[in-house]
């Protein structure tokens, strides 16, 4: 028996290194897309949930009022956090002359074109 035939050669070959850091490359490819997605989606939720604050706070300000919202149309600015939030207030006349609609939508100042969040609510005659 020569020595040669008696030891084996173990390891990789470079075919089945290069398979496996694509394998490895595609995971990490696959989890940071994911990541980003979940940081986006975040962001996303945070706004919308900050822009149903500052609606929610509207319409309590109107529930809260004494005086009747005048029908018409207004906006104001209703800034949440570090968050630039606009405020469009609506308010309609319902057939029943002692209500009235109030529908607050909110934009962000940077896109004002596109409303975030809107919250509707009937309120009654105070009077």
């Amino acid at each position: 028996m020569k020595l040669s035939e008696s030891i084996r050669q173990s390891g990789f070959t470079l075919l089945e290194v290069l398979v496996a850091l694509v394998i490895v490359g595609v995971a990490l490819g696959a989890s940071l897309r994911a990541v980003g997605s979940l940081t986006q989606n975040s962001h996303h939720l945070r706004s919308a949930m900050m822009a149903t604050w500052s609606a929610e706070n509207r319409l309590s300000q109107i529930r809260l009022s004494t005086t009747w919202p005048d029908i018409g149309q207004s906006n104001f600015p209703c800034p949440q956090d570090d968050l630039a939030f606009v405020c469009l207030q609506e308010v309609i006349a319902t057939p029943n002359p002692s209500f009235r609609r109030v529908e607050v939508g909110v934009t962000d100042e940077s896109s004002p074109g596109e409303i975030i969040i809107k919250l509707t609510q009937v309120v009654p005659n105070a009077l």
